[in-house]
């Protein structure tokens, strides 16, 4: 019997050993400005080997072969461990030696946190289950140190930049990640409708209750929140530190339910979890937990506009890399009007976000910037991650069929950008979060459109639209109108950074889909006369 070979024409290889640093133009060029540029060495060997196909492999693998939770072992006892593909090992000891959890914190010169901007949405490109975690410990920094004790027992672990997964006592560990506890079952995003009880057991407290989504459960350590009645008379919701294991090295009692069955982020567990009297030492004030914690959120806030921009530029890469390769109609789809159009569209969109995300991150490495971090954190959180899913549906689209199947990545990619618009905070809540900027710290609007009018006079349109989105300050705005006014408030500080920092061509086609009120509602709706090609051969990737 003979078989036939049929050769596959028409159809781009997969793209991968490329290097996902160098041939990413707006990244490159915002490590300059952003005070980050001494990263550039460190990101270009990230970039090629996150960029390669061994790692895109190994990402796959990490999502194909889902974390299995094991609640008890052949004897009947408890076990309550989770077991992971090798493959997200790799991953986790990856970020962890290239600082990714904690390079800021390491004593950097200067531009830390944009440094690890950089080398986050290098990893996040390809595989952003594992940045669950990473981030986690990354933020748990901040609300640790309003407990001078307990940062110098933790911290040097936590910064550490040995992977050591597996549960036993913390201070015999190479290694430490962090995870998170906040949200029940009644109350979701009102956490202070919270039902976990904390009561006072020697020098620690005890914990009971349950939390209804507990990341990256096989972690060392979680911040946790729980209704406080001690012997300060502070009641209130508390923030405290739960560790898996305790120092004797018997585990905490802390129950892992049931694994959630999630619409994307597969790599990465996420659990329910019941605390049964688990030891926890308070972290912060008693009875003032969401101050206390409120710095990891913003942390983690900040990457969900790191892992959205991240998404946008996988999903870009991949659009263009396919047009580039496949012929429609006498002519390669890159090539064809309506394409381009769609194709330079995807790359405004994701420029305006690294712009963004490399602002914001270069905002939490200036103390000077706090005003304007505290406003401009939730604008980009709500604007960026509310734009991925959209973008990514878009960038799947001009694959057509090839883009709708398991084994090309922005399938993957689809179903992982709604979270980042979900995880700490969705978008009703960031947007009542931004009212409330402004109405307990005015001079945050202040010090954000300090930073907006630096490019005031770029051009009529984006002065225009500063003005009547500062109208609608003066106004007053409606709780009802909350998420216009963070959308006009995104697209101003957008088109400010766009207008100082990238090319004319990129500028002009924000202005004009953007800014002009008479665009389209669909990605591809750029008026004639804009310069795509040059959009796009600023976007491609190269091999």
């Amino acid at each position: 019997m003979s078989t036939t070979t049929h050769e596959v024409l028409n159809q781009a290889p997969p793209l991968v050993d490329r290097n996902a640093f160098t041939d990413n133009a707006p990244l490159r060029d915002a490590l300059g400005w952003s005070g980050a540029d001494w990263i550039a060495g460190h990101a270009e060997k990230l970039g090629s080997t996150v960029g390669s196909a061994a790692w895109a492999r190994r990402a796959e693998e990490a999502n194909r072969y889902v974390p299995v939770l094991r609640t008890h072992d052949r004897f009947g006892n408890r076990a309550d461990e989770v077991e992971f593909h090798p493959a997200w090992h790799d991953w986790m000891s990856l970020s962890v030696r290239n600082g990714l959890h904690s390079l800021p914190w390491q004593g950097s010169a200067r531009g830390g946190h944009a440094a690890r901007a950089t080398l986050f949405m290098l990893t996040s490109q390809i595989e952003p289950g594992h940045g669950c975690p990473i981030s986690m410990t990354y933020a748990s920094i901040p609300t640790l140190r309003t407990t001078p004790a307990l940062a110098a027992a933790w911290e040097p672990l936590i910064t550490s930049t040995d992977y050591d997964f597996g549960l036993r006592a913390p201070q015999t560990k190479r290694g430490l990640i962090l995870g998170m506890a906040m949200t029940e079952k009644q109350g979701g995003s009102d956490v202070r409708a919270n039902t976990t009880r904390a009561v006072p057991a020697g020098e620690m407290w005890a914990l009971t209750g349950h939390k209804w989504f507990c990341s990256a459960p096989m972690s060392d350590a979680f911040l946790v929140l729980a209704q406080t009645a001690g012997p300060s008379g502070k009641d209130g919701l508390s923030c405290f530190l739960l560790p898996r294991v305790l120092p004797d090295g018997t585990r905490n009692e802390m129950r892992l339910q049931r694994l959630k069955d999630k619409l994307g982020n597969h790599s990465n567990a996420s659990s329910e979890v019941e605390f049964d009297g688990a030891l926890a030492h308070l972290v912060g004030e008693q009875g003032r937990g969401v101050r206390t914690i409120i710095e990891m959120v913003n942390h983690t806030r900040l990457d969900c506009v790191l892992g959205s921009t991240a998404g946008m530029r996988q999903s870009t890469v991949e659009a263009l890399w396919h047009a580039a390769h496949r012929s429609a109609f006498g002519a390669k789809l890159v090539d064809q009007p309506l394409m381009a159009n769609v194709l330079a569209d995807l790359c405004v969109e994701y420029e305006a976000a690294v712009v963004t995300a490399m602002r914001l991150a270069a905002a939490y490495d200036d103390p000077a910037d706090a005003l304007f971090r505290r406003l401009a954190s939730a604008v980009a959180k709500y604007w960026v991650c509310k734009r991925g899913p959209g973008h990514a549906a878009e960038a799947l689209e001009c694959l057509g069929g090839n883009g709708y199947i398991e084994e090309a990545p922005l399938a993957r990619r689809y179903r992982e950008q709604p979270l980042l618009s979900i995880w700490e905070g969705s978008g009703n809540v960031i947007c009542l979060d931004v009212l409330r900027a402004l109405s307990t710290s005015p001079e945050s609007a202040e010090a954000f459109f300090a930073e907006v009018d630096r490019a005031a006079g770029a051009h009529p349109l984006f002065d225009a639209h500063v003005t009547r989105t500062k109208r609608m300050l003066t106004d007053g705005v409606e709780p009802s109108q909350a998420r216009l006014l963070t959308e006009n408030l995104a697209l101003a500080l957008q088109g400010s950074l766009l207008a100082r920092h990238s090319p004319p061509a990129v500028f002009d086609a924000f202005l004009a889909s953007r800014l002009d009120g008479g665009r389209g509602n669909c990605y591809g709706s750029l008026p004639a006369g804009l310069d795509t090609a040059a959009i796009i051969a600023r976007h491609s990737p190269r091999l």
